[in-house]
């Protein structure tokens, strides 16, 4: 495969243009809609009179935990873990978020530590806080610090780890915002429908919406879905490589109810995912089903280029994909399917689900906009460049964009 150049997906971003802050009202941002080649541009509230006739909309409902956690040693070093992946003790391996939410008095999790050197294996750190009317112990050490995975124990055990991480844990606000995060971010860095706890990144193009946008959708009969994707640390982490398809991606964890295929297999309209990471995970969702169909090991772990190992013409429809899904899903007798996806949408893929998106506008040089040029080819430049022109407002806490190739 030809290499593609990073130096293509780079822009001029000036740092004024970076909405370090919501405006007080979700729905009033700017919307970019490109349709057709054509640039219009509206207010995102307007959002259901520019989507196609009978589009399907699909929303992830990953909620963001407060996955920055602070711990002060006697000598005053300050060591920050921020949670990764919750992991079994005994197998190693990792866990559904969902469950590890709910631990009791003990829970291992795969960390990035801030400071980590100043940590030394074999030393416990704590930290005393109020729950509920009583007082409670937190204490970390090192599960195995050389795969970074760090032990948290707390007492009373009654109270569950969710109930921790929202007492002592901070919303990790991306880096490129360059402030501290506030009480206001626990509310606004969440989307209205936010329900999984799990992403250490919020699912931004989802920060537009309002009771109000959701319910003229539904007036103008719109059909909505919701699935989930915890959005990952790595969704932060800049292409590096000079050739972008060396750029290593990260694994993401993402969940599918039965709901969400059979509303697939029903819908003869477009779908249009909202955000990257519901794209990314309607994407996968048909190369979990080429693996099953195929009968092959791990069938729900994708890496990032499997999705490239295919002539286009050998491929099975997207409906026989559903239906071996929902068959899988029925013969394993649990209530959805689970899998970790590290797909790379590059340019040269084939969507194979995905007909547009409702996404932000996103920081130069990253797999982001990889991904929208993939959809939209080199026509990204002209949709970047009018809406710096015309005052946007970028990245997590900026405006919105419809694109439809």
């Amino acid at each position: 495969m030809e290499e593609l150049s990073l130096h293509q997906f780079e822009y001029d971003l000036p740092d004024e243009r970076i909405a370090r802050f919501p405006l007080a009202q979700r729905d009033h941002s700017k919307l970019l809609v490109y349709r057709n080649g054509e640039i219009a541009h509206q207010q995102f509230q307007d959002l259901p009179d520019w989507l196609p006739e009978k589009s399907l909309l699909v929303f992830n409902n990953t909620k963001v935990i407060p996955a920055r956690l602070h711990f002060q040693k006697p000598t005053g070093a300050l060591i920050e873990l921020f949670l990764l992946n919750p992991i079994a003790p005994e197998s190693g391996q990792t866990r559904l978020v969902t469950e590890a939410m709910s631990d009791q008095g003990s829970a291992v999790w795969e960390c990035m530590v801030g400071n980590r050197k100043r940590w030394k294996e074999g030393e416990v750190l704590s930290q005393q806080l109020q729950l509920n009317g009583q007082g409670l112990r937190l204490t970390v050490s090192w599960q195995n610090a050389e795969k970074s995975l760090v032990r948290f124990d707390w007492t009373p055990e009654s109270e569950s780890f969710a109930a921790i991480l929202h007492e002592a844990g901070k919303i990790p606000l991306p880096p490129y915002l360059k402030r501290e995060a506030i009480e206001a971010d626990k509310e606004t860095y969440q989307t209205v429908y936010s329900k999984i706890e799990g992403a250490v990144a919020a699912p931004t193009a989802g920060l537009h919406f309002t009771p109000a946008v959701l319910a003229s959708l539904a007036n103008k009969g719109f059909a909505i879905d919701y699935l989930t994707l915890h959005v990952g640390a790595g969704t932060f982490q800049p292409i590096k490589a000079d050739n972008v398809r060396q750029h290593v991606m990260h694994a993401e964890q993402v969940v599918y109810s039965e709901h969400n295929l059979k509303t697939l297999l029903d819908h003869s309209g477009p779908v249009i995912p909202v955000g990257t990471t519901s794209m990314r995970s309607l994407e996968s969702l048909y190369w979990f089903g080429v693996r099953i169909l195929k009968k092959e090991q791990n069938p729900f772990v994708l890496d990032q280029q499997y999705a490239y190992g295919f002539p286009a013409e050998a491929l099975p429809s997207v409906r026989e994909i559903l239906q071996a899904l929902l068959t899988h899903l029925k013969e394993s007798g649990k209530p959805y399917l689970t899998g970790y996806t590290s797909i790379y949408i590059v340019p040269g893929y084939q969507f194979r689900i995905c007909k547009g998106i409702v996404t932000n506008f996103h920081q130069p040089g990253s797999t982001l906009i990889v991904l929208i040029s993939a959809l939209i080819g080199d026509k990204w430049r002209s949709v970047y460049q009018a809406a710096l022109e015309n005052d946007y407002r970028f990245l997590s806490y900026g405006d919105s964009s419809l694109l439809i190739p």
